[in-house]
């Protein structure tokens, strides 16, 4: 046993590393009530910031890899590549999004949270709003971040003239 002294030296300087992991910061527990409505309103915030000003990497973020999204005009896209490819081709420079009201959240437990709101969308060149939709977003809090895993974009209605 020689080398004891020199293993044990190891074991030594190895302990406080393996205590500082065991230590280290794990994420926080979703938020709950108001705290949980203020989280997704500012995620909603966020993701329709990047949406509206065509920051495509940063919008692409807040969707899950393997996002299902259903649209009712547009049909299904299954992965974010595809949810920011057609926003890149429909959206960007042409449309922006406006919440219309507040958002209604509930939590999922163990998982996340539901939004549901309505939105409308705006032209960007003429100012005109001229549709409003209503969204259904499934959000999952995973190793310390959000993103939405499902989304449900339909009943897309003209607005009506004003008299």
């Amino acid at each position: 046993m020689r080398n004891a002294p020199l293993v044990r030296l190891g074991f030594l300087i190895a302990l406080p590393f393996a205590t500082c992991l065991a230590h280290a910061e794990t994420p926080a527990a979703i938020p709950t009530g108001d705290e949980l409505t203020r989280t997704i309103a500012s995620l909603d915030t966020k993701v329709f910031d990047a949406y509206n000003h065509c920051d495509l990497k940063t919008f692409g973020e807040y969707f899950s890899t393997d996002v299902e999204f259903y649209h009712d005009k547009g049909g299904l896209m299954t992965s974010r590549d595809a949810v920011v490819d057609a926003t890149r081709r429909n959206i960007c420079h042409k449309v922006r999004r406006e919440l219309v009201g507040s958002i209604e959240v509930y939590p999922i437990k163990d998982y996340g949270a539901i939004e549901i709101g309505t939105h409308k969308f705006c032209q960007i060149d003429t100012g005109k709003c001229e549709g409003t939709g209503k969204f259904f977003h499934v959000w999952r809090y995973q190793n310390g971040h959000w993103q939405m895993t499902r989304v449900m974009s339909y009943d897309h209605q003209p607005i009506p003239p004003a008299k």
